[in-house]
């Protein structure tokens, strides 16, 4: 009896464990379909190559001129309009590549392991000015703008003002209604961009309606007030823009009267995730020229890059490169898959920024005395570093948002 209880179980046993390997194999299966986050699409590893190229064979040559003159060559700025990566999400009917945001991504980061002035340059231009006109624009404003955009038009995003920095409720730049216009009056600070481009987003307070966005052109008329000089990124102009009663039709208000703001903390999650690739790229690049040098140097008879103290080091930065990146590109898909990526953003820009800084500065010691020239140009990628913990949102504001999200899910 035993013996056939024993032999009517076996069939149900192994109907189940068979029924378990089913089950593996097939998760094993899905598993083996999900794509890691160094797949990229055919097009997106074609515009890697293409920018790196032109980053390269374009940019490079000039990088160390336009440090030094803290002027962006006119000729680069054609380069990427010519190139096509100032319209790199815009669609195809606006003159756009209609490519993707990680696409974007990929362009802020091959731009920035040549010279982040660049890179940013690009980075301002397409997450923060084109998106905005897509997302937001009515469909006369994106047929207005977005061709002029993706074809030689420069556009900067004036949101900074003296006191509104971290704190963009304390806009003090006012927007009066005039009949069919908008009178504005105030002053924005540290504006990207600024000394070069023709199209100006300009967030202005409306008072108890809120904050209004109003694109105008260069033409309309307003003065630099003031042109930075600056540590890092300074081929990248930062400016102060004064306006006095400069007037902005109204069918110019994007996404309607008192909605600025709301765009403003929106955009800027998305423009996290270019700093992000931005500071990235930085320390990468930094990487690649410090490195080398390490295993063509020798001292006591050996590469110094081979000594235990200094490779252990290089391979730390290498972690921390690797690990800047997975963040970076796991906020990217999550955009693009229409995910929430608001944290995934504020740890991608906060930790790139870290990484930035803590690779740059360990190249110079890397390379020693010719580190600290500017020939190699390995100090520069130091003194661009500085600025990712600033700008789009200062590290204590990324981690103030990371904290939030961490109370919220566990308290």
């Amino acid at each position: 009896m035993s013996v056939l209880r024993a032999t009517s179980r076996t069939p149900t046993l192994l109907r189940s464990a068979a029924a378990a390997r089913r089950h593996f194999t097939s998760s094993r299966i899905a598993r083996s379909q999900m794509m890691s986050l160094d797949n990229f699409t055919e097009e997106e590893e074609m515009l890697r190559e293409s920018v790196r190229r032109f980053a390269t064979e374009v940019v490079g040559p000039k990088v160390r001129e336009m440090d030094e003159n803290e002027k962006m060559d006119p000729a680069v700025i054609k380069g990427l309009f010519d190139q096509g990566l100032m319209g790199i999400e815009t669609s195809s009917a606006h003159g756009g590549a209609e490519s993707s945001f990680t696409a974007a991504i990929i362009a802020i980061e091959e731009l920035a392991k040549v010279d982040p002035s660049v890179s940013v340059l690009c980075d301002v231009h397409n997450t923060l000015i084109n998106t905005i006109l897509r997302k937001y624009g009515t469909e006369a404003q994106q047929d207005h703008w977005l061709p002029q955009l993706a074809e030689s038009k420069l556009g900067s995003f004036c949101l900074s003002e003296p006191a509104s920095g971290s704190d963009a409720f304390a806009l003090q730049t006012r927007a009066k209604r005039d009949g069919d216009n908008w009178i504005i009056n105030g002053s924005k600070m540290w504006i990207t961009n600024s000394y070069e481009a023709e199209v100006f987003l300009i967030f202005a307070n409306q008072g108890l309606q809120g904050y209004h966005l109003l694109p105008c052109h260069q033409g309309y008329g307003y003065p630099i007030a003031k042109k930075e000089q600056k540590l890092g990124i300074r081929a990248s102009s930062t400016c102060t823009l004064s306006f006095d009663d400069l007037v902005v039709p109204n069918a110019n208000v994007i996404g309607g009267e008192g909605r600025g703001y709301k765009i403003a903390i929106e955009i800027l999650n998305e423009g996290r995730i270019g700093i992000a690739a931005q500071m990235l790229g930085l320390a990468q690049g930094a990487f690649a020229k410090a490195v080398p040098y390490t295993y063509t140097r020798s001292q006591f008879g050996q590469p110094v890059g081979t000594f235990q103290g200094l490779s252990f080091q290089i391979a730390q930065a290498a972690v921390e490169i690797e690990s800047a990146r997975l963040l970076t590109y796991n906020a990217a898909r999550r955009k693009e898959e229409g995910r929430s990526f608001i944290k995934e953003a504020a740890m991608a820009k906060y930790w790139s920024s870290v990484v930035a800084q803590r690779v740059a500065g360990s190249a110079i010691e890397w390379a020693g005395g010719v580190g600290f020239t500017r020939e190699t140009g390995i100090e520069k990628f130091w003194r661009d570093s500085k600025i990712g913990a600033i700008y789009e949102g200062t590290s204590n504001i990324q981690l103030q948002t990371i904290a939030k999200f961490v109370q919220k899910e566990y308290s």
